[in-house]
């Protein structure tokens, strides 16, 4: 039995069937989501052939430190941006084995949101071959767990679409 919804794990099993085959390796880094992305990915059997590493970059230092965002793209932009989100998936490529990234931050809520930057607004990325994509989603206030799973299910569907030839 499974502790992810049956539309993110049949998603995560097809990810794996197609990147094993292709012979592509994934590398995560994540704030909001604190590793949910690689956890879905490794809960299938034979992950380990497409599955390098994930970074969990809750913090500002953390990002700077484990994957090379900017202090100057902090600054300028916040942590939630599509600046750093882009930052953080090329980062997780420089730093690892993967040609493949996805990166997620955002705010999960219930608090921490502003006018700007309000609960349940998330900037994905997806890097492979030099290219990137960016996604900016608006939850909303649905809860911190809907959120994060939500969050899931957009960054499976980019590592699809980036990886798309």
């Amino acid at each position: 039995m499974s502790i992810w919804p049956d539309d993110i794990e049949d998603a995560a099993r097809r990810i794996v069937a197609d990147f094993t085959e292709r012979k592509l390796m994934i590398a995560t880094a994540e704030s909001c989501t604190a590793g949910l992305i690689a956890g879905v990915i490794t809960e299938i059997a034979g992950s380990s052939l497409v599955f390098d590493r994930g970074f969990v970059t809750y913090s500002n230092e953390a990002k700077r430190e484990m994957i090379g965002v900017a202090n100057a793209t902090l600054k300028a932009h916040g942590a939630v941006s599509r600046e750093v989100a882009l930052e953080m998936a090329e980062g997780a490529i420089g730093n690892s084995g993967a040609n493949v990234s996805v990166a997620v931050t955002g705010i999960a809520g219930p608090g921490g949101g502003s006018e700007e930057k309000p609960v349940g607004l998330v900037h994905l990325a997806a890097r492979k071959d030099g290219k990137s994509i960016h996604r900016e989603m608006r939850y909303g206030d649905i809860g911190r767990s809907a959120v994060r799973l939500a969050t899931v299910r957009t960054a499976l569907e980019m590592l699809v679409e980036i990886s798309a030839d």
